[in-house]
């Protein structure tokens, strides 16, 4: 085409064409996600109601507790060592072939295998340690898990603060800690919020880390009373209704994976509302 022909396309028409192929695939993959979801729906119907829910005595009630004490405890480990890690990371390491080789390791380690991380935990907390299966162990591990998606994220979010704000902050004498603190921090938070998100819809439906380190099923004593007591988890119980209970109904364990699913779903929700608060209320 010549030049001519590419000044005679409108910009707005090239526009409009890229969001439209961006809904589009927007729209092919949401397909599947919605057809999974209403297909768990369509099988736990049966079974899915709100004594399901709350009964702490063969309901979902225990498990979403445990659940929900998992992830925040794993976030509250996850998150200050991860952003921490990306703070340095950013702005204080010099750049080199160690900070590389670091970058490197964080990235393949986040591709490392759940049950990898789920052995290390067992080897490291349950035996080591002595902490035995408990919440502290379960939720260390999990931490461990999600800590290179929380690092990279923090730290890409970091790395997107123009380095005028960085500049004009120190020209006015605030130091280089002042500065992170008070304004890239605060104006990276969306970014931050965002690979906590993400770390935390992981760490919700992870089974084998859970497994190894937290997890048991037992109608007695369902709830933890401490960090170093066992915690029954929804993962590990649906594992445990799949598996080791055939005289469950299948409309039971349907319902469970839609609980957890909607659980999950749930926590990501939550924490995008605090995201764009924090957004709107930066800008």
């Amino acid at each position: 085409m010549s030049a001519e022909g590419r000044h005679l396309i409108d910009p707005r028409v090239t526009e409009k064409f890229a969001f439209g192929l961006l809904w589009l695939v927007m729209f092919i993959i949401a397909i599947p996600v919605v057809g999974i979801i209403g297909y768990m729906l369509y099988r736990g119907a049966g079974a899915l109601n709100w004594e399901l829910i709350v009964a702490a005595q063969g309901g979902l009630y225990p498990a979403i507790i445990g659940t929900t004490y998992l992830v925040l405890l794993t976030t509250a480990v996850a998150a200050p060592i991860g952003v921490g890690a990306a703070i340095y990371l950013s702005e204080y390491a010099r750049p080199g072939p160690l900070l590389r080789l670091i970058r490197l390791a964080i990235i393949n380690l986040a591709g490392v295998p759940s049950v990898v991380y789920g052995l290390f935990g067992l080897a490291a907390f349950v035996i080591l340690f002595g902490w035995n299966r408990c919440l502290a162990a379960g939720a260390c591990t999990l931490a461990l898990l999600v800590l290179p998606l929380v690092i990279s994220a923090s730290e890409e979010a970091l790395r997107q603060i123009p380095k005028g704000l960085r500049e004009g902050s120190l020209a006015l004498g605030a130091s280089k800690w002042q500065t992170i603190r008070r304004v890239v921090l605060p104006n990276a938070m969306p970014g931050i919020i965002t690979g906590l998100i993400l770390s935390i819809a992981r760490a919700a439906g992870e089974t084998a880390p859970i497994l190894f380190t937290a997890a048991f099923y037992s109608l007695s004593d369902p709830f933890p009373n401490s960090v170093f007591d066992p915690v029954v988890a929804m993962p590990y119980q649906l594992f445990v209704m799949s598996t080791e209970m055939p005289d469950v109904a299948d409309a039971n364990k349907w319902a469970t994976a839609f609980v957890l699913v909607a659980l999950v779903l749930g926590l990501n929700v939550i924490a995008s509302i605090v995201r764009t608060k924090l957004r709107r209320r930066r800008w």
